[in-house]
């Protein structure tokens, strides 16, 4: 199965670091995090990578020539600097043929299970499959009466609802639904998925970092074991 990461966005929230490199170039523990997923998705067999590049898709390209895993094959391919992420995928169709295939975002990071993932898709029989998390608490929840702080709870990550975490299963006929360089993936495909009952979400409850901040970074590289 091969494994699409869509890895060309501007990164815009991130500029101190996307000045210079795409985001999904930002190291954690002296690595790419695009090389952390990438490794993630290589411990479950899978190691043919399709790389959506756009923003600065050169430094990429760069890092891999350099870089080569000999059991890896990499494909990275420049589907253009403001191209939205269905458009990204669109531009991928003729490398993927007629076949199922992964798909992730290059930013973010999770140990979720694979071959667990894949058997939930094969039984539910959807077009898509989302791995759905919940997001790392970053506040905590205040009652105030006048100036009074009447109630504290440091939020948990429990207290927060499923988002979508990325690490899709897809069947070819998402290509159907996808139009052109301007079709934001999670916007009227996935809500066309899901009228027509072809979204389903799979729960993961354990380890789930995006990276938007400087502050994810800093909790990653924090962070003890592998990522």
């Amino acid at each position: 199965m091969k494994v699409v990461i869509l890895a060309g966005g501007l990164g815009s929230r991130m500029s101190e670091y996307t000045k210079t490199i795409p985001k999904p170039m930002v190291k954690i523990k002296k690595k790419p995090i695009l090389v952390h997923i990438m490794e993630h998705y290589n411990s479950f067999g899978f190691n043919d990578f399709l790389i959506a590049s756009g923003y600065k898709n050169k430094v990429i390209k760069e890092y891999f020539k350099k870089k080569k895993n000999p059991n890896w094959t990499v494909n990275i391919v420049n589907t253009g600097l403001k191209t939205m992420t269905g458009g990204r995928l669109k531009r991928l169709e003729k490398y993927l043929k007629n076949e199922t295939f992964l798909m992730t975002y290059g930013d973010g990071i999770s140990n979720v299970d694979l071959n667990k993932l894949i058997t939930f898709h094969k039984k539910n029989k959807k077009i898509m499959t989302l791995t759905a998390v919940r997001p790392p608490a970053r506040f905590g929840t205040l009652k105030i009466s006048g100036n009074l702080v009447k109630y504290f709870k440091e939020k948990s990550q429990i207290d927060e609802g499923w988002i979508n975490g990325g690490f899709f299963v897809v069947e070819p006929n998402i290509f159907k639904f996808l139009k052109d360089d301007n079709t934001i993936l999670e916007k009227q495909p996935i809500e066309k998925l899901t009228l027509k009952k072809q979204l389903i979400a799979y729960k993961h409850k354990k380890f789930w970092q995006c990276l938007d901040t400087k502050r994810d970074i800093d909790l990653l590289n924090k962070r003890k074991g592998k990522i």
